[in-house]
Formats: structure tokens, sequence, C-alpha cells
């Protein structure tokens, strides 16, 4: 048997790399690089945050059903190809900014006095410059996971579904991890504006390699009839599953929200997605503030790199979880994954820790955080995975795209809301304190208590709304 799968697999974790990286270079720059040129504050860098989570959740509501349509290799190279180009002009906002407001350098620019009128129309004309790449990085990075879940419904049996979405959904830490490493190095040294361009122009040299391999398993020369048969497994089991994904009968976008299936997709993704995307945006954010630790500082460096080691590794290791209660216990797959899911929603309770042992050194809260970060991964992989269990393949991206969205809108919440609550609590100091922390600080609290208990109160949504096995047919 060929495993020409798992190429494919590789393919797809550089993809969620590249598109890892892309989505940090905002978050790794902002407070050292891009504050002071555009006078910014939190409740600026919120927004911005935000309402790209509030683009991306719209986008993936019709991403998906573009994907189904046009099909798995065009899709996925649109996609990576617009997000590129999206990050690359990330790298103009300063130049544009400017010259609207005729300034001969952006120097001088930077040197403008804080909170006076022209600092506040400087920063107002970025936030809408960023707003408009952001927007369009959003629709091109909606195509990311909606094509890779497909490919992985195409290329992996059910059961080896969740790890195979593991390993490439470890892109998302892997680009995370790599990128204090390489972002903030490369900002010090050639400025902000370089790093946008170098980390974007990555995803074109991805599509070269994508256009030589990618076809269907069936249409492939390096799949062989063996593992074409392995891959193919679960037609033979289940007679409800046609053997060709050619002739299934189509499910309508409409329809698929009448499915309780759908909105326990929906609730899943909902409850957690916007822990993730707290951590990606504000983690570098909050080293600095509460610790005092800079993105290219060597410190700074290492504690985020720390916390997305642990995410990387433990994810993937916790991801194997349903295949013990399929294949020890003789659990159905479903119902394995939603058992595996139940302790994997324990793990992120440790967050509620990372604010006071970080009184103790500011490598507890990376490792604890690390440990959050890991759980909301292997969660997210059999999260995923649940669609191909009950989905028939033609109608997995338009799912994904529209649990997506769901997952967009917290996210939007929960960016918005931090950046405005940040800021409020820093303007009220000591007044503002929560079990003896204050400022700050005390706000970061609160919010790692919302995220810690966010996975418990998704597995209960998605039980209630479907308590027991049951695939979609048509």
């Amino acid at each position: 048997m060929t495993n020409w799968r798992w190429y494919i697999c590789a393919l797809l974790f550089v993809a969620t790399t590249v598109n890892y990286l892309d989505r940090q270079v905002l978050s790794l720059t902002a407070k050292e690089f891009i504050y002071p040129d555009f006078h910014w504050t939190d409740d600026d860098y919120g927004i911005i945050t935000a309402y790209f989570s509030l683009f991306y959740a719209i986008c993936t509501l019709f991403v998906g059903k573009f994907v189904d349509w046009i099909g798995t290799k065009k899709g996925y190279l649109w996609a990576i190809g617009l997000w590129s180009f999206a990050a690359c002009i990330h790298a103009l906002c300063g130049v544009i900014t400017q010259n609207i407001h005729g300034f001969e350098s952006m120097e001088a620019m930077r040197n403008v006095e804080s909170g006076s009128a022209a600092a506040l129309a400087i920063a107002s004309t970025g936030v809408w410059l960023f707003l408009a790449c952001r927007a369009l990085l959003g629709l091109g990075e909606s195509g990311n996971f909606p094509a890779a879940i497909k490919v992985t419904a195409e290329y992996f049996p059910k059961k080896d579904r969740a790890f195979a979405t593991s390993l490439f959904n470890a892109g998302a830490s892997v680009g995370a991890c790599v990128a204090p490493l390489i972002i903030p190095p490369l900002a010090k040294a050639m400025g902000w504006e370089a790093s946008f361009i170098i980390i974007g122009a990555l995803g074109f040299l991805w599509m070269g390699f994508f256009v030589k391999w990618y076809e269907k398993p069936e249409l492939s020369k390096h799949v062989n009839s063996a593992e074409l048969d392995y891959i193919r497994q679960d037609d033979q089991v289940d007679a409800n599953v046609q053997s060709n994904a050619s002739d299934e009968k189509p499910i309508s976008f409409l329809k698929c929200f009448t499915y309780k299936q759908t909105w326990s997709f929906c609730a899943g993704k909902f409850f957690t997605d916007g822990v993730w995307w707290f951590l990606l945006f504000w983690a570098p954010g909050y080293f600095q503030d509460v610790y005092g630790f800079k993105a290219s500082s060597g410190t700074g460096m290492f504690l985020i790199m720390t916390l997305y080691l642990i995410v990387t590794g433990l994810s993937i290791f916790l991801c194997k979880l349903p295949n013990y209660f399929v294949e020890k216990k003789g659990m159905e797959t479903y119902s394995g994954r939603m058992r595996a899911m139940l302790i994997i929603a324990f793990i992120p309770i440790i967050g509620l820790l990372a604010q006071p042992m970080g009184s103790l050194s500011a490598w507890w809260p990376a490792i604890i955080i690390g440990l959050v970060g890991a759980g909301h991964q292997a969660w997210s992989a059999n999260l995923y995975s649940t669609i191909g269990d009950m989905f028939p393949k033609n109608a997995v991206a338009t799912i994904v795209g529209i649990g997506t969205m769901a997952g967009g809108i917290s996210s939007f919440l929960i960016n918005r809301g931090s950046g405005m609550f940040f800021e409020y609590a820093e303007k009220l100091g000591q007044s503002f304190s929560f079990m003896g922390f204050t400022g700050k600080p005390a706000a970061y609290f609160i919010v790692f208590c919302v995220c810690s208990v966010a996975y418990l109160i998704a597995w209960i949504s998605m039980k209630i709304l479907v308590p027991k096995y049951k695939p979609i047919t048509i």
C-alpha cells in the first residue's frame, strides 16, 4: 500500500503553518512597532482583531459552499493566493497614512504628540487601512479549513481523520511557535513592513507544490489500489455512503441549517473558537503588559515559543484519545470521539491558575496557557472530525464554513470586548480589582476564567443537541 495520503497531509500542515504565520505578524509587531507609529491604544487593536474575526466569520459562511462547488484544488489555490496577497499589502498601510496626512517620513508621524488631534487622526486612518487589509486576509484565510477538512475527508477513512486533522492543525501551533522567533527580529532589523511582505510571500511558494501534487485519490498516480481501498473502507461498511462522491445528492445551503448536527458543530465552535483567537492575538501583549517582556526580547520570544511548543506536542498526543475508545473499548466512532472530547474539555480549567501562578514567574502562565491551547487544538481537531462522521463528503466544506462562522462571531465578541475591557481596567488602575489583582492583570484574570470553562459548556451543548450518533442520509 502506498502512503500518499500522508504527503497530502504534510501539504495541509505547511499551508496551515503559513496561514498562522501570516495571522501572527500583526500580534507580534503591534505593541512594540505598530502602536507607536500609528498612536494606537488597546481599543484600536481590539477593533482590528475583532473585525478581522467578523470578516473571517462572514466569509466562512459562504466559502465552504464555494469550495464544495468549485472543487478542492481550485478552491484551495484561490484561498491561499488571496490571503498571501492580502498579507503582503499590510506593508503599505504606513506609507499610505503618511501620505494622507502629509508627513515627510514615518519618524515624523511617530513623533506627533500623543493624544493630539493629529495623533487621533493618524490612529483612525491606520485602523481603517489595516481593517481593509484584514478583511481581504480574512476572505482568503476563511478558505483554509473548509478546503483542508474536505481534503481530509477525501484522503482518510473516518477512524484516521481526527489524527490527520490534528497533524495538519498542528501547523497552527507550529506557525504560532516559530513566529515569535522570526517575526519580531525581522521587524526589528528590517521594519515591520518587511515582516508582512516576507512572511506573506511564503504562500505563493506553497501554491506551486499543491498544483503539482494534489489530485483526488482516485485520480492520483501516486495512490495505488490498496491505498484507495483503505481510504474508502467506510464506503464498504456503511451502505448509506455511496462509493463515488460525485453520485451523492447535494445538500442545499439552507437545508444544512435544519439538521441538529449542524447546530451541534456550531455550538462547539461558538463556545471555544474565541478562546484560541484570544490567546493568539493577546498572548504577546499579555507578557508585555503584565510582565514587561516585549515580543522582540529574548525572554519574550522564548515565553511565546514555550507556550506553543506545549500546544504542538501535547495536542497531537491528545488527538489519539478517540482511537483508544474506538479500537480498545469497541465504541462507535462518534461516541468514542465525544467521550474523548469530554476528557479534553476538562484540561482548559487549569487556565484558572494562569494569573495567580504568574505572581511566582512569567513562565508559569506560559506553561499553563500552553496547556489550555493544547486542549483547544485537540478539541478542535476532533470537533472538525464530527462533520465527517455524520455528513456526506460533498457537504463537509459547507458545514465547516457554517460552523467556522459561529466561531468567528465568538472571536469577534471576545477580541472586541477584551480591547475595551483592558483599556477600561488600565484607566481605573488600582480601583479596578478582582481576586487580589488590580488594573490590567485583573482584567486578564477575568478573561482567563471565561476561557477556562468554555469547553465544558460547549460539550454539554453538543451532547444535548446530538446525544447519539445519527448520520445524515439523503
